[in-house]
């Protein structure tokens, strides 16, 4: 693979100076394990199987090189893989609409069915999907769909490659392959709800061919915590990490899921000074930060603090929050009067439950004219009338060329996944009983 990607690379160096077609397997724009080694694997199975020999297969990664950093469990596998990551190619390293403009580029999307609203000029040179989640493209002709809710995408990329060249499958491919599908399944256990009996099926597969693969609980366990660690990462990573935003008319609002205790997050000495610069550059007029920990039973402890410079903004969020029967904060210690910090008394709110309060609250503001503050006079000049925004779904981040940040990545705690209230109890019972009340046609397909 490490070949086909350097070919990759030198390719697109001769973009300019050849005619050849270039076929970009695009994954989605979080970038977590599923997205990133679909998007790897198949690329390399094109590259083996296409009879278009003046064609190159590369795979894109949709975040800037700069954000990679960013996904732990990304770097975490590419090492213990031993693939090096200055073959890859990144989505600021590529002019995919300048390749579309000269009648260059087609495309297969994995792990994603749409193109984002800034890609949707490339619809017509998309020649194939491969995705797990619920469909939401048109059928197009000349578009090939793949589309079953399995628990990870790679699990139909290992199906097509099984299908159809099995010899392509060497060591280093099965263990991306299996370690994505182990982290995504949430360790194929049952009780967490992803797993199905086509995961099932590939992983056991895998696991039949090659012995020498990692236990599952162990790259499981590995990849979790290398997902959200966050040791090494600066204030500004960390916010950045896992973030978005909400608009309401010339406001930004901004929240930040952190792996860390507050107090540890909090105790940093220059945490109001990197708050300050983070929403300054970015132009948010406030931040609402959430962290998640685990104590020694795997069980989960949120909390959560408020930054704005202006007192008014930051007091109407705060009041609010405080309000919600949902979250039931307690004021906690903060070093600065700019950030208010509570510990959260419903452990199971993540931020998908944070979302639609701070979103009625600036639509409320927007029909009142009740959050319409001065807050540019707290940024000093440093902010101007191109900043303001109409109103904006939270899910539209990523698709505003200034701000260019990744949506949430798949299976991430702040968006309530199964393990928001730590791993599941798997039990020798759990699995027969998931197994008894699978359909006999199902159990026999895996076999």
């Amino acid at each position: 693979m490490e070949a086909m990607l350097r070919e990759g690379r030198a390719a697109l160096e001769q973009c300019g100076r050849d005619a050849s077609g270039v076929h970009v397997v695009l994954g989605n724009q979080a970038c977590d394990l599923d997205s990133m080694v679909s998007a790897i694997a198949f690329a390399y199975f094109l590259t083996k199987t296409s009879l278009e020999q003046k064609t190159a297969f590369i795979p894109v990664l949709n975040i800037a090189q700069s954000e990679f950093p960013l996904r732990g469990e990304c770097t975490f596998l590419l090492r213990e893989s031993r693939f090096p990551k200055d073959v890859l190619i990144f989505r600021d390293e590529i002019d995919l609409h300048g390749l579309h403009r000269e009648g260059r580029l087609s495309l297969t999307l994995v792990d994603h069915n749409v193109l984002s609203r800034g890609d949707a000029a490339l619809e017509n040179v998309v020649t194939e999907v491969i995705d797990h989640h619920p469909l939401e493209r048109p059928s197009t002709p000349g578009c090939v769909v793949t589309s079953e809710p399995v628990g990870s995408c790679t699990t139909l990329v290992m199906e097509r490659i099984v299908q159809r060249a099995p010899n392509i499958l060497d060591e280093q491919l099965a263990f991306l392959l299996h370690s994505t599908i182990v982290l995504d399944c949430i360790n194929m256990a049952p009780a967490a709800g992803k797993v199905t009996p086509k995961d099932w099926e590939y992983v056991a597969l895998l696991e039949s061919r090659f012995y020498h693969l990692s236990p599952r609980a162990t790259i499981f366990d590995a990849l979790q915590k290398a997902k959200f660690d966050v040791s090494g990462l600066t204030t500004e990573q960390m916010l950045r990490k896992d973030l978005k935003v909400v608009f309401g008319g010339d406001l930004r609002l901004a929240i930040s899921a952190v792996y860390l205790m507050l107090e540890d997050f909090l105790a940093h000495p220059s945490v109001k000074e990197d708050l300050e610069e983070f929403c300054l550059i970015r132009g948010y007029d406030a931040l609402v930060t959430m962290t998640i920990s685990f104590d020694e039973k795997q069980q989960p402890s949120r909390q959560l603090a408020v930054y704005s410079p202006s007192n008014h903004l930051r007091d109407l969020v705060c009041n609010t929050l405080e309000k919600s029967p949902v979250l039931q904060l307690l004021p906690m210690h903060s070093p600065s009067s700019e950030i208010s910090a509570y510990s959260q008394g419903n452990s199971l709110a993540s931020r998908k439950k944070v979302l639609p309060i701070i979103e009625s609250l600036l639509k409320a503001g927007e029909a009142e004219g009740a959050v319409a503050i001065d807050t540019h006079q707290e940024w000093g000049e440093n902010r101007t009338s191109a900043d303001a925004l109409p109103p904006c779904h939270p899910e539209d981040i990523g698709q505003d060329e200034d701000l260019q940040l990744p949506p949430t990545p798949m299976n991430s705690l702040v968006e309530g996944c199964p393990l928001d209230i730590g791993l599941p109890k798997l039990t020798p019972e759990a699995i027969l009983e998931k197994f008894s009340s699978m359909p006999a046609e199902e159990l026999s397909d895996t076999a």
